[in-house]
């Protein structure tokens, strides 16, 4: 195993500083509202620094959204080891996850509509290759909790699986939290059950 030098150490210190930063960032005011100046002045290093390692606004967020990604995986993965659990345990507990990842601050708000962010994402082969790592596994267990008849069939697998991904930028959970008169705790149990048991009345 090759070892680093301190050199090396330093910047890929820094670079997760940076990334860390962004993220806190992106979570907290948004893609939009989040600037390059802010970045460079929270992590304590110069403007031109920043740009030593990302030489652009939009691959800071595409950084950011790579680790988030990262992160969902290696959740997946740990899920995918544990044959005791159903395909619905499975979705529920990853989009659980989100859901705790998005009320600590740690989970990137991306404009839906940013024609040179979307550029930047796609052209990121470490983010799109997570993508649709992720989007595969969700897919299979979306279509297996349906054959067990624990998610509605009548439902495109695709539309479960965006309704999942949703919920990674859910404005509820933020409202709710405003409140402050909600755990955490309660606030993802009430989002996990509009997200899988609805609205309607049960009997």
């Amino acid at each position: 195993m090759t070892r680093l030098s301190f050199r090396q150490k330093t910047h890929l210190a820094r670079e997760e500083a940076i990334v860390d930063t962004v993220k806190r960032l992106l979570a907290e005011k948004g893609f939009d509202l989040m600037t390059v100046d802010e970045v460079a002045a929270e992590v304590g290093i110069a403007k031109a620094s920043l740009y030593k390692h990302f030489p652009s606004k939009e691959a800071l967020a595409a950084a950011a959204m790579v680790q988030t990604m990262g992160l969902a995986l290696e959740q997946v993965r740990a899920l995918d080891a544990r044959p005791e659990l159903g395909a619905i345990d499975r979705l529920k507990a990853i989009t659980r996850w989100t859901l705790r990842t998005q009320l600590a601050g740690q989970m990137p708000t991306l404009p839906a509509e940013n024609s040179t962010l979307r550029n930047a994402l796609i052209a990121d082969r470490d983010y799109m290759d997570g993508l649709m790592t992720l989007s595969d596994q969700l897919g299979a267990w979306i279509v297996q909790a349906q054959s067990d008849g624990a998610l509605n069939r009548a439902l495109p697998p695709e539309a479960v699986l965006y309704t999942i991904f949703a919920r990674a930028c859910d404005p509820v959970l933020g409202f709710l939290k405003a409140g402050g008169s909600h755990s955490d705790e309660q606030i993802v149990d009430w989002v996990m059950s509009t997200c899988f048991d609805g609205l309607a009345a049960r009997g």
